[in-house]
């Protein structure tokens, strides 16, 4: 049981250790991030609704021509 104790710390010692190395990012940073992300979301979602749009109007064709 004490072993398992001893894995346990040094497991979390480690997690620590690691922890500490990490580099936060900014509050820019992470601000340009954000406005990179809504872009990216934006600029898919225009292309998905054109996407939709167009096969909407391609599957209205094929239904009015048979």
């Amino acid at each position: 049981m004490k072993e398992l104790f001893l894995k346990i710390k040094g497991y979390l010692s480690d997690v620590g250790g690691e922890a500490r190395k990490v580099t936060w990012p900014t509050s820019r940073e992470c601000y340009d991030s954000t406005l990179v992300v809504i872009a990216f979301i934006f600029i898919l979602a225009v292309t998905t609704l054109v996407c939709d749009k167009v096969i909407q109007l391609f599957i209205k064709i094929v239904h009015l021509g048979a």
